[in-house]
């Protein structure tokens, strides 16, 4: 199945949100990290994670059998020992922990490409639109949790209008699908708990006699805030489906995507290239409709066991020809330092476009130069494909008048805008040298008058003698960036007698509170 897809935001009011909840996901990484699958084996003993708290080892999380036998958070470690004699104990890790849970994220990017981390140990994904593709709602809610379930974890999920509802959900439930038409009266029934107030807000709310979030909905929402702060009433109005605060997806939504999903994993690896081929025809078909081409291009591919493979081509200009899109992702698959791996299979691949710019027809002059500018284009492209895009890079120009900021090198397929070049006068040598020196070089100098120009100097044991100089050419400090402090320079262009140019200044002037000037050689011309 393959679908197309070009980004538009829905109305507010058909938002919906998918909350997955791992309940036991410490112990179920821990787990998949040994045996590659997070499932229990005959005769295994229960697993805590324990962390010291205050001095004291204690539970932080268990798996299913160790909550079954009530060995909860917060425990101490000596206590469930007590409870239970064979207990395997591992100490907490969040690092790990955050790092599975981003993998995750990235493989529930098979369903929506706007998917973020709900923490603690939970995702939240809009999948407005989406539902569709997996046969509605429902089917999606089961295909999540088939997917999550194949690779051994256990998973719960909650699709309702609002990110804080299904959280809460999720969270305070179980499984469901909360419809449009019936979210708030499904959400009044949930326990208190589910505000997750702090302690003392919800012993207050639990003395009042308040059992569940419609006893509280009751209550006119000014005495609320006056009482508890206005956070509790926002948060039950969110709950409650009435306010919509979107999620903030851990990557930015790309302007347009295709892809595929296969009724069987695709277990070639050779076949992938004509997978990316038929989505490359499908993204450029949507792209010709806005008039605009691609700069930056992506293959995600999501593979059976939660792993996700991503491949990304740059062009310098604005693109949607498919013959080159697919030679560079060949390149790119050429060079990969980790081949391409389908293991048990590949459930889906995806292309999606995270940078269009707008693209106008090249018109080539008769003289070629056109197909000349357009052939450099096509190097570079190819390049960033096999070396990478760190490793390409071009100068740009910026708007200072500082010789060392002056210009810059960037990625070649930045969207990086250059300031003019600065043109000398026809006839008239350059103003900078092609060389500077960074630091600048000191040297020894004599000067016949102190603000002039230097007679001779040392430069690494020889003595220049100076035949002609131009300058002085004054430079002062960016003082929004060096600071006060940092001394004025005086610039000159000098010749030796043999005919070698050179870029020297002077740093500082005479008389000042700082000291003797002093000299440095800054650059070379050619």
């Amino acid at each position: 199945m393959t679908e197309a897809v070009s980004r538009r935001d829905p109305p507010p009011a058909a938002r919906r949100y998918l909350a997955l909840w791992f309940p036991f996901l410490p112990t179920d990484r821990l787990r998949q990290s040994r045996a590659g699958r997070a499932c229990v084996t005959p005769g295994e003993p229960p697993l805590v994670v324990v962390a010291r708290v205050r001095g004291a080892l204690r539970l932080v999380a268990g798996d299913a059998r160790a909550v079954d036998l009530g060995l909860g958070h917060g425990l101490a470690l000596t206590d469930a020992r007590a409870r239970v004699a064979d207990l395997a104990v591992v100490e907490a890790d969040e690092a790990a922990d955050g790092d599975f849970l981003a993998r995750l994220a990235a493989f529930c990017e098979l369903f929506t490409p706007l998917v973020a981390l709900d923490p603690p140990h939970g995702l939240m994904l809009d999948v407005t639109g989406c539902a569709h593709l997996f046969g509605g709602e429902t089917g999606l809610w089961q295909e999540v949790r088939r997917r999550l379930g194949r690779l051994g974890l256990t998973v719960r999920a909650a699709v309702a209008a609002t990110p804080e509802a299904a959280r809460a959900f999720v969270r305070f439930h179980g499984d469901t699908v909360v419809p449009l038409d019936a979210a708030e009266a499904q959400a009044a029934t949930l326990p208190i708990a589910a505000l997750e107030a702090p302690a003392e807000t919800a012993l207050a709310l639990a003395r009042a006699g308040l059992k569940n979030l419609g006893d509280l909905a009751a209550r006119p929402s000014a005495a609320l805030s006056a009482r508890f702060g206005s956070g509790l009433a926002v948060r039950l109005g969110r709950i409650l489906g009435r306010e919509d605060v979107r999620i903030t997806p851990l990557r930015p939504p790309p302007d347009c995507l295709a892809e595929r999903h296969f009724p069987e994993p695709l277990q070639q690896a050779d076949a992938v290239e004509g997978v990316i081929g038929d989505l490359a025809r499908d993204v450029a078909s949507l792209l010709e409709e806005r008039g605009a081409g691609g700069r930056r291009f992506e293959a995600a591919l999501f593979r059976v066991d939660g792993v996700v493979r991503r491949l990304s081509i740059e062009t310098g200009h604005p693109c949607r020809d498919v013959a080159i899109l697919l030679r560079l992702f060949r390149l790119r698959l050429d060079t990969l330092a980790d081949p391409l791996d389908p293991g048990f299979g590949f459930d889906a691949v995806r292309l999606s476009v995270p940078l269009i710019e707008p693209m106008a027809v090249l018109q080539h002059a008769l003289d070629g130069g056109g197909r000349e500018e357009s052939d450099l284009g096509d190097l570079v492209d190819r390049l960033v494909a096999r070396l990478g895009r760190e490793r390409v890079q071009r100068f740009v120009a910026r708007d200072t008048h500082h010789p060392v900021r002056a210009a810059a090198s960037v990625p070649a397929g930045a969207a990086v805008a250059s300031a003019p070049w600065p043109r000398p006068a026809p006839g008239e040598p350059p103003t900078r040298p092609l060389r500077l020196f960074e630091p600048p070089q000191p040297i020894e100098t004599l000067a016949e008058v102190p603000d002039g120009p230097p007679l001779r100097f040392r430069w690494r044991r020889v003595l220049h003698e100076i035949a002609r100089a131009e300058g002085p050419e004054r430079i002062a400090p960016e003082w929004w960036r060096d600071g006060p402090d940092e001394p004025t320079r005086d610039y000159y262009r000098v010749e030796d007698g043999e005919g070698r140019r050179f870029w020297v200044f002077r740093e500082g002037l005479y008389g000042e509170a700082a000291g003797r000037p002093r000299w440095f050689l800054h650059g070379l011309f050619a």
